[in-house]
């Protein structure tokens, strides 16, 4: 039984992944357009911030979105095809659930964010141009 209903779920997702893909791509949200020397900071925070992520989950589809209207230029890696990423997200997470935000502080500690509304509402209040 387990077989089967993996395999249904594993066949709806190749079906419906392109689909979900160009619609990412066609809703994209145009990014905010911030001074250079205020987005060269933003930049250089991001580089702290790292997306795991699946390329056609809907959750980690959200929070890209969301990345893109704040254009924050977070590292994004592929939890699902890359296996040195998924171990990485299991050794420091202690799970494999995505879409997880990895913060990385000004001491190299790091803290697992989960969840894509948990993870919006950091990036918002973080990064909103006020």
């Amino acid at each position: 039984m387990k077989f089967i209903i993996r395999s249904f779920f594993r066949t709806l997702r190749i079906v419906l992944g392109p689909f979900m893909q160009v619609w990412e791509f066609v809703t994209r949200p145009k990014g905010v357009v911030r001074p250079p020397e205020i987005q060269q900071t933003v930049n250089q925070q991001c580089q702290s911030l790292v997306l795991y992520q699946f390329t056609t989950c809907p959750f980690c589809i959200k929070v890209r979105q969301e990345m893109r209207r704040l254009s924050l230029p977070i590292e994004r890696r592929d939890a699902q095809h890359h296996q040195q990423n998924r171990d990485d997200l299991l050794k420091g997470a202690g799970t494999v659930k995505v879409p997880c935000l990895k913060i990385t502080d000004a001491t190299g500690q790091n803290q697992w964010l989960f969840e894509s509304g948990a993870i919006i509402s950091y990036l918002q209040g973080r990064f909103t141009v006020v």
